[in-house]
């Protein structure tokens, strides 16, 4: 496992640096590494940390979510309450719909099996997003209107959506039927997440100002190491109260962020954020070179290109439903284009579900899951190189 993780690391932040020299993002260096690093090339990682590859990635996800609820302004988010609502299931939806209009005439597959693909497949990323945004709120672009924020929320609550549309599309392609209360725990599982996460900020809050926290000087790097458990805690919760109660983990993770940040200090709460933000410098390298490692690279030659103009065509869907979601707000047509973009890209959940059809035994989870491969290999770098390249272009910097 150790030369596994020397090279994650290495090989994985050499890449990221030449693609850095060369005016890409650093992710795409990441993602080819995993991939050719990865069991369906060179494999020369081991098994073992392929095993808990999952639980790696929900970590390194869980520290940029902390990151982000400790930088985002509740305020801010407020103002942009409507559309972040909308871009949480909008444009999931119209992509949705573009696969069960499209993926019939160009595969012949299926209605119902086009739905399944177009529930893999309608998720955003929030791991090439979210860091981003972050990023953008730091150095001011956008946050005038409040542009990043109102992404980061949007795309938070996103996954959750597609996932229990996934799971309901799946048994109904398997012979059994749509489960209502499976739709009525999108809204369930988003408040307890919120409410959850708020009753463990305020604990954190308090634990922290208590009267012994004071006398013994806990230090802010201490304080991280109690965040990070608290924040396990959360996303286990969500595990052991499934089938009963409805919560989602990330969404607690970020909310308990929110209330610290709100309740702390600027001083105290930046700091942190900035602590948080160099255990982000590691945990980039092993999140996108583990989601690198989990494509397997021999589906793309099968997908063809008519794979890739169906990916493309759900796009148009995906940047219509985006583009509806900021009708009405004040934001101006490059500010608006720029929501299209930040919106492309796919990793993380296409990684994690993408292979679920194949291996529950659909005839359609072979093209499925080369789909989804494909849709990694295009919009992962399409995104991340969009959002890099546009955002001083199409964004407002605030002075």
């Amino acid at each position: 496992m150790l030369t596994s993780l020397s090279l994650i690391f290495l090989v994985g932040l050499a890449m990221g640096a030449i693609c850095s020299h060369l005016k890409l993002p650093r992710i795409i260096g990441m993602l080819v590494t995993g991939i050719v690093l990865g069991p369906y090339v060179l494999d020369f990682l081991d098994p073992s940390i392929l095993s808990i590859s999952a639980d790696l990635r929900k970590i390194a996800l869980i520290i940029i979510l902390l990151k982000a609820g400790l930088s985002l302004d509740l305020g801010d988010l407020k103002k942009v309450g409507r559309p972040a609502i909308l871009l949480s299931f909008l444009p999931a939806s119209f992509e949705i719909l573009g696969y069960v209009l499209l993926a019939p005439l160009l595969l012949g597959i299926t209605h119902m099996e086009a739905a399944v693909m177009g529930t893999v497949m309608g998720a955003v990323s929030p791991a090439v997003v979210v860091p981003r945004m972050v990023c953008l709120m730091e150095t001011h672009y956008g946050t005038k209107k409040s542009i990043p924020q109102m992404i980061l929320a949007g795309a938070s609550c996103d996954d959750i959506f597609v996932i229990v549309l996934f799971t309901t599309f799946l048994s109904m392609a398997q012979g059994g039927s749509a489960d209502i209360a499976a739709f009525l725990n999108i809204p369930v599982s988003i408040v307890c997440g919120i409410l959850l996460g708020i009753v463990f900020g305020y604990g954190l809050f308090f634990f922290f100002e208590t009267a012994y926290a004071r006398k013994h000087c806990v230090r802010n790097s201490m304080k991280v190491i109690i965040i990070l458990g608290c924040s396990f805690l959360l996303i286990a919760m969500e595990g052991w109260l499934e089938g009963k109660l409805a919560i989602s983990g990330l969404l607690a993770v970020t909310s308990m962020a929110c209330t610290l940040k709100l309740k702390s200090t600027t001083f105290v709460s930046k700091r942190l954020s900035d602590k948080f933000g160099k255990l982000w410098l590691a945990a980039e390298v092993i999140l996108f070179v583990l989601v690198g490692a989990a494509v397997d690279i021999r589906y793309t030659l099968e997908a063809g290109l008519t794979a890739v103009l169906l990916i493309l065509g759900a796009l148009i869907f995906r940047a219509a439903g985006v583009w509806i979601c900021t009708i009405g707000t004040p934001l101006s047509l490059r500010e608006r284009s720029f929501c299209v973009i930040a919106y492309l890209p796919k990793a993380t959940v296409q990684a994690a579900i993408g292979s679920v059809p194949l291996a529950v035994g659909l005839t359609c989870g072979k093209i499925v899951l080369s789909v989804a491969v494909m849709a990694i290999i295009i919009t992962a770098p399409l995104g991340a190189l969009g959002i890099d390249a546009s955002y001083k272009k199409l964004l407002v910097k605030e002075e």
